[in-house]
């Protein structure tokens, strides 16, 4: 075989349409775009227009709020947190803060803070500053001896 002999399988080329020559092609005239407008044109997309009737996405209502002052908190129970603690990756000596349970693994990013839960117990004597905590969670870490410390929280920034 040399190069100059290799050639397509027959059917794998379909030629392509050649439109606007002549009435007995079928595609003369007008060449398959219908008769003369604006859709007839070369560049026209008209997205959305629906020739004059109220357009689907202004007959639709408005719907939902973001608010641009919402806390987006991370939920953190104490079972995970006294998980963190037994694997070494937390230590009981320094106050426990976002910036440390995102370096031991426990969040994955600061968003806006850290909320406690109480799920699960504590056996060490460990202190928070942290943005919230349930009552539950605030009642098992002064069982164990700790202290929890609601930070104020400042308004985001926008």
């Amino acid at each position: 075989m040399k190069l100059n002999e290799i050639s397509d399988i027959p059917g794998a080329l379909k030629a392509r349409r050649r439109v606007g020559r002549g009435i007995g092609s079928g595609k003369g005239k007008t060449a398959g775009r219908g008769v003369k407008g604006q859709k007839a044109r070369t560049g026209v997309a008209v997205k959305g227009f629906e020739g004059g009737q109220m357009p689907l996405h202004r007959r639709l209502p408005k719907r939902g709020f973001r608010s641009l002052s919402k806390r987006e908190l991370n939920e953190v129970n104490l079972d995970r947190i006294q998980t963190a603690l037994d694997g070494g990756k937390l230590a009981a000596g320094k106050p426990i803060d976002i910036t440390a349970l995102v370096e031991s693994g426990v969040c994955r990013s600061a968003r806006s803070g850290v909320k406690l839960l109480g799920r699960g117990e504590l056996k060490a004597k460990l202190s928070f500053e942290v943005e919230g905590a349930s009552k539950a969670a605030i009642a098992a870490i002064e069982k164990a001896g700790g202290s929890v410390k609601i930070r104020a929280q400042e308004a985001p920034a926008a």
